[in-house]
């Protein structure tokens, strides 16, 4: 007996359903992203001396990633998602709290990583002398931070992905209600070898 050989192409559907399916893929692949960012801030954070570039960009990716996943022009998740999940309460804190921090970190304003202060030195009778310019650093996210964080993210994928299975259940009925001539007029998608 031979194994059936993998399909080369797919027809592209177009259905309310797959737009739908999509955008719960693509909200699962963000969270997926966040997680394995926060994997690899662990392993950084867990070192001597972290490198503060890379701290930096994995936890500016990390939160860019997640506030995807709430957004109104997706069918992701909304703040409702986190009703039910285990220590909901503290999430729902840091659910808020990253979204603050993801504002903070990609603003197009502001420093993200450090306040200056700018101050004049005086000489005895009170005349400036020069100027000096103060930078304070923002401190780094911390280790238990981004373990929360990456616990959210994986129950969060849970869900999306429950949803994903309902979802796909549905897009292959829509298809079969399709007549095999309509269904061999849709665009083909061409498959990539894995």
């Amino acid at each position: 007996m031979t194994a059936a050989a993998e399909p080369t192409s797919v027809r592209r559907l177009d259905t309310p359903g797959a737009t739908e399916l999509a955008g719960l893929a693509a909200v699962f692949e963000d969270l997926q992203y966040a997680l394995r960012c926060c994997e690899h801030l662990v392993t950084q954070l867990g070192r001597r001396d972290p490198d503060p570039v890379l701290v930096e960009a994995l936890w500016t990716a990390a939160l860019l990633a997640y506030a995807r996943c709430f957004s109104a022009r997706r069918a992701g998740l909304t703040a409702a998602d986190l009703d039910g999940l285990e220590d909901g309460a503290e999430f729902g804190e840091l659910h808020a709290a990253l979204l603050k921090l993801r504002d903070h970190l990609a603003s197009r304003h502001v420093n993200p990583r450090e306040t200056f202060t700018i101050g004049a030195a005086q000489a005895n009778d009170g005349t400036p002398t020069g100027i000096a310019v103060v930078s304070s650093t923002h401190p780094q996210v911390e280790e238990a931070s981004v373990r929360l964080f990456g616990r959210l993210a994986y129950l969060l994928a849970g869900r999306v992905d429950a949803r994903m299975q309902q979802r796909q259940r549905a897009v292959l009925d829509e298809a079969a209600a399709l007549s095999p001539g309509r269904l061999a007029k849709l665009p083909l998608v061409h498959l990539t070898p894995g």
